[in-house]
């Protein structure tokens, strides 16, 4: 392929850019859908919640993890070749998983490989974005995140209408052709023609390196562990999202047996998915535009401690009641908490972590999300089990959320405390020595300037 075909800012931006979106819903918006298939999947294998939740996990935290993989190959091959590898990957996953005979096979299948291939085409859909816009780079985000909730709101109408008519193995039949369609995505998204740098490096012309120091170079540049271990900021708010993640990822997994559980009919059951998809449409930007704002500097991350707070209170909502009216109110709630950390939760780990080393902060972040990720959904089958009562996992959800909501702002609000008092205990060290400095002057002959220094004063001043 030719490495200079495209110009930054070009007509052929906007066409990645939409390329960009249908990726975001085909590969983010999935996993929501995949309740609908949880009842009918535990049927089938004679599984317990436990033993079905772990399809579901896998996927997405493969979906995360996949990030420093996904790294290399765009590296190596560049966006273009690794979203169409992503896309074959999804849709031979999916294919695979029809035919299944156990759920073993099920968490290989459409568990490991479609959510392997899922993160392939969705992090390197989102890095070519970087590549095509400079000016409207933030707007080419902003209107990218719109892919997700689209896809929230297709994929449960699209599954209950497959499920119905062909059966869960039909129905993931089917998929495995519509995640070709990120393969169409990916070919559009050809190389672009860089002035300063070039999205795809040279090779290096350097001695190889030996195996270990080569191994250590790609963990440093792709895994944070020393920001982690100096900036404290990052730490507790990496800490705080992986502990948030344990409750964050349960309800739209159990949403959907939960009120079949309680007799709402099935069509209704997945259009609460629906719904939430449809709200983050709308509210999700307004809440990117507004914490976007100068006033809210600084101060972002209480904004996203505030969301997961209200998240964590609205899965209180369906202890109180599971009648359809009451869980359409829950979705439309959850919907506005959940939009607002799906807003933040990137935007203020820039915040914390210098740009030069946001992409290997990004990949640790990812990695550790992963693994709470894969926790949470057989944990929480594990206490339906046990107690064969669903709103234990919503209490559950909300003890994490709210518990995560309180470490993050509380963290930082000691933080920035304490880099007050250190600013005001420099300026009080700074001041004898200031004075010091000024007495010392008013001792000495007066010096006149020279007209070059005069020149360059006014030169600076004028920059």
């Amino acid at each position: 392929m030719h490495q200079a075909q495209e110009q930054t800012e070009s007509s052929w931006s906007w066409v990645v850019l939409l390329a960009t979106v249908v990726t975001q819903g085909l590969t983010l918006g999935f996993p929501t859908c995949i309740g609908i298939f949880f009842t009918d999947l535990q049927r089938d294998f004679q599984a317990s919640n436990s033993e079905t939740s772990w399809f579901p996990s896998i996927q997405i935290s493969l979906l995360h993890a996949g990030g420093p993989i996904c790294s290399m190959l765009v590296e190596h091959f560049g966006c273009r070749v690794t979203v169409m590898l992503g896309g074959v990957l999804a849709s031979s996953g999916m294919v695979a998983s029809s035919f299944s005979r156990s759920l073993s096979q099920l968490y290989i299948t459409a568990g490991f490989i479609t959510g392997l291939g899922m993160s392939f085409s969705f992090q390197a859909g989102i890095t070519v974005l970087g590549y095509y816009f400079f000016y409207h780079r933030t707007l080419a985000n902003a209107l990218a995140s719109a892919g997700v909730s689209i896809g929230i709101t297709l994929w449960p109408l699209l599954s209950r209408y497959l499920l119905e008519s062909f059966g869960w193995r039909g129905t993931f039949l089917i998929f495995g052709g519509v995640f070709l369609h990120c393969c169409v995505c990916g070919a559009v998204m050809r190389p672009v023609a860089l002035k300063a740098e070039s999205a795809y490096p040279l090779p290096n012309k350097a001695p190889e390196p030996g195996c270990l120091l080569t191994c250590g170079q790609a963990v440093r540049r792709h895994l944070a562990f020393d920001v982690f271990l100096q900036n404290q900021g990052y730490r507790f708010y990496t800490l705080g999202v992986v502990w948030m993640l344990m409750g964050f990822t349960v309800p739209h997994i159990f949403l959907v047996p939960f009120a079949l559980s309680h007799d709402v009919e099935e069509h209704k059951a997945a259009l609460l998915i629906s719904i939430i998809g449809f709200s983050n449409i709308f509210i999700r930007p307004m809440i990117g535009v507004v914490a976007g704002r100068s006033m809210f500097a600084g101060h972002r991350v209480f904004l996203f401690a505030l969301a997961v707070l209200l998240n964590g209170l609205s899965n209180l909502i369906c202890v109180i009641s599971a009648s359809f009216t009451v869980l359409v109110f829950y979705c439309v709630v959850y919907s506005f908490s959940m939009s607002g950390i799906g807003a933040l939760v990137f935007q203020v780990l820039m915040d914390i972590v210098p740009m030069n080393r946001f992409s290997s902060a990004l990949g640790l972040f990812t990695i550790l999300e992963s693994f709470t990720i894969l926790v949470s959904p057989p944990l929480a089958g594990l206490l339906l089990d046990t107690t064969g009562n669903f709103s234990y996992i919503f209490y559950m959800s909300s003890f994490f959320l709210i518990s995560a909501a309180f470490f993050i702002g509380i963290s930082f609000f000691i933080l920035k405390k304490k880099k007050k008092e250190k600013q005001i205990m420099d300026i009080v060290h700074e001041e004898p020595i200031v004075e010091k400095e000024l007495n010392l002057r008013n001792t000495e002959e007066p010096v006149t300037q020279s007209h070059s220094a005069v020149t360059y004063v006014t030169y600076v001043t004028s920059v």
